[in-house]
């Protein structure tokens, strides 16, 4: 363990979407933002661990990089990894995962470097080894240098824990987020998606707009490591207090099982007083009686449901629908195929990096406040 109570945090973001989590990251108070291939490197203790794991919405998970030495050769691991103070960090008996990834460096077996840090947990703390296990311990060898870090978060990010329903193709929560800050929204302006499906991007941006913290309802693996406080950590969720918000957040699909599952999530997510979910086809969307906002919208697209041929008119009848009674409110399109994203006949901007997603990846298409 570092003498100092700080240590480096990663937080691991979406690919293509480093400088969003590194934005996000800085305006809310983290220091020593280092944003790098794969994710952002912030400095703390591990409050700001949890804190992490807590309130940024645009990460997948946050890292804690506890420990580091060099090592030339797999006894040097061995014995080093043992002199690190795991019981500090680990419960006695803990079910753990272990990770190792090797490269340009003396050591270069991934599995037998895994291996030593197995058995030096089993010796030290009586760990259970267990390749299902939500607590992982992650070793990079990289230079001869040994980092060990540990997978704060769980599950991924993007599961807030207060949405009980989805619908087949869901755009998860941290992307929704990114793109959103994408577009420059920062909780002033209404939003709309007139493709709403299990209510996202509503949701997501009501949130936004109130303070809500993302991490609020649901547990972390950082709850269960020996330096947890659990009545520090409930103060710090406790300390938020919803902001007063002036706008409306509306959602429409041509599936009435999707208006359902949004108006659940919504009630669920605590927002249903600032979100309106109608049961509408994208050609009777209707502008809401508001300052201009934002339109954002995950079409259907081929490679995700049905054929991407008889996509075209459909994303042909959403842009003369937003170009016809949108005037003055900002479009985003997410879709694999720029080719659909040009049948809509809005005036795109140059467009920033694809993103993985589902095996795909997904571009953000946005416009200027249309005229």
């Amino acid at each position: 363990m570092e003498s100092e109570n700080t240590f480096d945090i990663f937080l691991v973001a979406p690919p293509g979407l480093e400088n969003v989590v590194a934005d996000e990251a800085r305006e809310r108070g983290f220091v020593g933002v280092t944003q790098q291939p794969g994710g952002v490197t912030v400095r703390g203790d591990w409050p700001e661990v949890w804190r992490a794991n807590l309130q940024l919405r645009t990460p997948v998970r946050v890292l804690a990089r506890f420990a580091s030495f060099r090592a030339m050769h797999l006894a040097q691991l061995d014995k080093r990894s043992r002199k690190i103070d795991w019981a500090a960090l680990l419960p006695r008996g803990v079910t753990v995962k272990v990770e190792a990834t090797c490269r340009k460096s003396k050591i270069y077996h991934d599995r037998a470097a895994a291996d030593r840090v197995k058995t030096a947990l089993k010796d030290t703390v009586g760990a259970v080894i267990d390749q299902e296990a939500e607590l992982v311990i992650k070793l990079r060898i990289e230079d001869d240098l040994c980092t060990f870090s540990i997978d704060t978060s769980g599950e991924s990010l993007h599961k807030r824990g207060h949405k009980e329903r989805v619908n087949k193709a869901p755009m998860r929560e941290n992307l929704a987020a990114a793109f959103l800050r994408q577009m420059g929204y920062d909780g002033t302006q209404a939003v709309l998606d007139p493709m709403c499906g299990s209510g996202t991007f509503v949701i997501e941006a009501a949130e936004m707009a109130m303070g809500l913290y993302p991490g609020r309802s649901r547990g972390f693996a950082f709850q269960t490591l020996r330096n947890y406080d659990a009545k520090a950590f409930e103060a710090m969720k406790a300390a938020v207090q919803p902001d007063k918000v002036s706008v409306q957040f509306y959602g429409s699909d041509r599936d009435t099982g999707a208006i359902h599952m949004s108006t659940a999530n919504a009630e669920k997510a605590g927002v249903a007083s600032l979100t309106e979910f109608r049961h509408a086809a994208v050609s009777d969307l209707q502008r809401p009686d508001c300052a201009p906002g934002i339109v954002i919208v995950n079409p259907p697209y081929g490679g995700r449901i049905g054929n991407k041929k008889q996509l075209f008119a459909l994303y042909g009848a959403l842009g003369k629908t937003l170009s016809e009674r949108f005037k003055g409110w900002r479009a985003g399109i997410i879709t694999t195929d720029g080719g659909l994203a040009k049948a809509t006949g809005l005036p795109f901007l140059p467009t920033t990096p694809p993103v993985p997603h589902g095996g795909m990846r997904i571009t953000l298409h946005q416009t200027d406040p249309l005229t």
